[in-house]
């Protein structure tokens, strides 16, 4: 068992997965490597500042010391300019060893077993969001779309598969999709074509793990169904009645307590014991062409107290559905709204600025920008629940933002050894216990 700190690991997979990329540059002047410009880009994101680098380029000229090296491993500190030229021609591929080792590594560590939910099982939801938009600036491949007013908007997205519980706060991103087209196709790429890729490159890798996949609406169509029973993948996918007339005009024909059934358990909360009731029913075709594949349908509409309905929380599924099942089959399902919470949103308004960071660039740079966030989202669940120091500190820094606004102070006026030197001054701070020479 390596004694090295959770941090350290994770940054070994990251200098070991950008150390063998080709540097696409000519001639003999090259003082930075492209794994500095890797490893520069992964300080900026981790600590959610842009001046990172700049503040520590400063600190190294007037002190002589500097924390890029012993916290992050760059042995040169390139610009923010010379960073971007550096990482375009690297393909995102490229640090999917990383999040590889980041999910092995909770893994092998058992971290994941309180992540089980239906049946035993851990759940993945994925998503798709942009991490690049622009009227004015445009980087191929990527969607157009030219608005009633005659502006033309560019945008970048990808998908973003998470693996998460119900009982969690935190979700484990996978390695992501970009919703491109397929190399020499010219035809628009769109979420559910990102999804069967993403399923028939990962679906081996992640099928011994026991996964289902939770999706919205849009993945609830006969091809995708059927992509994901050949990759035998059981899934729970919501069902709006709007979008599947064939299948509500079927339950509408079913009889109450024989072909359509319904339990009513009880639901803890927050605010009380509430009734809540299950409707399920079995075999159900999802379209009305020829062959259509059956599935099961299940519900929990949520209303207020006044009868106002809040949410319709309906899914179809070919996982057996009975009074028992339905319950923690349509918590599962309602995991699926993690994805976005926990994930998008964290890399949007909740600190990690994802779409200004991502700026264009010819062929790579925007999609491996977004990538990068993706390893510093993950990095922190791998710090919580692995990191005997930084476990400590979630209660006191409950945001992600405060933690990264205090590392920027700390390492902008103080020089730290380790990653773990740092945690330690934090702790004692917090304590009031602060050493008097922190260098």
């Amino acid at each position: 068992m390596s004694t090295a700190s959770p941090f350290t690991e994770f940054l070994h997979a990251l200098r070991t997965a950008t150390a063998t990329v080709p540097d696409t540059r000519k001639g003999k002047n090259k003082p930075y490597p492209v794994r500095d410009a890797a490893l520069g880009a992964f300080a900026v994101v981790c600590t959610q500042s842009p001046s990172v680098l700049a503040s520590q380029r400063v600190r190294a000229a007037h002190k002589g010391q500097r924390n890029a090296h012993p916290l992050f491993g760059l042995t040169q500190i390139p610009w923010d300019t010379q960073i971007r030229p550096l990482l375009d021609p690297v393909p995102p591929e490229r640090l999917e060893p990383v999040l590889a080792h980041g999910f092995n590594t909770l893994v092998q560590t058992q971290q994941l077993v309180a992540f089980r939910s239906w049946p035993q099982r851990r759940l993945v939801g994925w998503d798709g969001t942009p991490y690049f938009s622009s009227q004015n600036l445009a980087c191929p491949p990527g969607a157009r779309q030219t608005h009633r007013t005659g502006t033309t908007t560019y945008a970048h997205c990808l998908l973003t598969p998470v693996s998460g519980a119900p009982s969690q706060n935190q979700v484990i991103p996978l390695p992501p999709e970009l919703i491109v087209p397929p190399d020499g196709q010219a035809k628009p790429d769109c979420e559910t074509a990102a999804a069967k890729r993403w399923l028939r490159q990962y679906a081996p890798t992640y099928r011994a793990h026991n996964i289902p996949i939770l999706g919205e609406d849009r993945y609830a169509t006969q091809p995708s169904c059927e992509v994901l029973i050949e990759e035998r993948l059981p899934f729970i996918l919501v069902c709006k009645p709007d979008a599947h007339s064939t299948l509500s005009a079927q339950l509408a024909q079913r009889t109450r307590g024989k072909a359509l059934h319904q339990v009513t358990p009880s639901l803890h909360s927050a605010s009380g014991v509430t009734p809540a009731t299950y409707r399920y029913a079995s075999q159900l075709p999802v379209r009305a062409r020829s062959d259509p594949l059956d599935v099961n349908w299940c519900a929990l509409p949520l209303t207020e107290a006044a009868g106002t309905q809040l949410y319709p929380n309906a899914f179809l599924t070919q996982a057996p559905l009975t009074a028992k099942t339905v319950a923690p089959l349509v918590q599962a399902g309602r995991t699926r709204w993690k994805v976005e919470k926990e994930n998008n949103n964290i890399l949007k308004p909740q600190g990690y600025p994802l779409e200004h960071n991502c700026g264009p660039g010819t062929p790579h740079l925007a999609a491996l920008l977004a990538t990068f966030h993706l390893l510093a989202v993950l990095l922190h669940p791998l710090l919580d629940l692995l990191d005997a120091q930084s476990h400590p500190l979630r209660p006191t820094l409950v945001s992600r933002k405060t933690f990264c606004e205090d590392l920027r102070a700390l390492t902008r006026y103080l020089c730290f050894t380790t990653w773990t030197h740092l945690l330690a001054f934090m702790l004692q701070g917090l304590h009031g216990h602060l050493p008097l020479n922190s260098s």
